[in-house]
């Protein structure tokens, strides 16, 4: 089956299912909003084109390899059992050959489109889903560790997985999505950039929080030696000249 041929045939029906999904689902279109409090400048973006064709690609391999499967197997009720059968069951068959490649190139759009990724100055937030919308929210104080992946065939598309782990995430990272301890941004193209950039938030979190304590505990000195406190001090200063002055007419 050529993809090309294939692509323009269910391009035209994924473009009205689409519309179809989003107003019998509410599938969310757009980038999901800013968490709650956390203010600044917010960046939001899906996976890179390549992310696409890496996917597509695979799936592309997948169903050609059923799609000859099946070829082969009617070739073989063509021998075996004439041509009277082989023709009556050609329609079937390719629709049996086309539908799941019209099927596949919906899910992997539909499935691009849905997922986004949003940075803000505190936290980032990951969406992937279609019918069901999983949203993961991850606080940069929480990040332990960030790290690039990238496969043979992800390096040929330009695409990297951007792995962020939080405390207590462990082992729990699967590669492909996202966990309660661990953050995956698929398929970007600039995997360093947003490893570095994370890593810069993070130590810039971490250090605004310290920078908290430092001000509070000088507060807290400034309150404990207040005016009051000073004027007690004088009074305690005074009181001790003037016995030190009595000490010495005496004498």
């Amino acid at each position: 089956m050529n993809a090309g041929a294939t692509d323009k045939a269910a391009a035209w029906i994924y473009n009205g299912l689409w519309g179809v999904l989003v107003e019998w689902f509410r599938v969310p279109r757009a980038a999901p909003e800013t968490p709650a409090g956390h203010d600044g400048t917010a960046h939001s973006f899906n996976p890179a084109p390549g992310y696409l064709r890496y996917v597509k690609l695979s799936f592309w391999i997948i169903l050609v390899i059923i799609d000859l499967a099946l070829l082969a197997a009617w070739l073989v009720i063509f021998s075996e059992a004439g041509a009277v059968w082989a023709l009556a069951l050609a329609i079937p068959w390719l629709v049996i050959m086309i539908v799941p490649d019209v099927i596949a190139y919906i899910g992997i759009h539909l499935r691009y489109d849905t997922m986004w990724y949003v940075l803000t100055d505190k936290s980032m937030r990951l969406r992937r889903g279609v019918m069901l919308v999983r949203e993961t929210t991850i606080t940069y104080e929480n990040v332990q560790n960030v790290s690039v992946r990238q496969g043979p065939l992800q390096r040929y598309f330009g695409i990297a997985n951007v792995v962020v782990e939080t405390a207590g995430g462990g082992g729990g990272e699967s590669g492909t999505g996202s966990s309660s301890h661990t953050g995956v941004l698929e398929g970007v193209s600039n995997a360093s950039e947003l490893r570095d950039l994370i890593m810069t938030r993070v130590r810039q979190s971490r250090s605004a929080g310290l920078g908290d304590d430092d001000h509070r505990h000088r507060q807290e000195e400034r309150g404990a030696f207040g005016a009051e406190h000073l004027d007690a001090l004088r009074a305690i200063r005074d009181e001790a000249r003037a016995l030190a002055e009595r000490g010495n007419a005496r004498s």
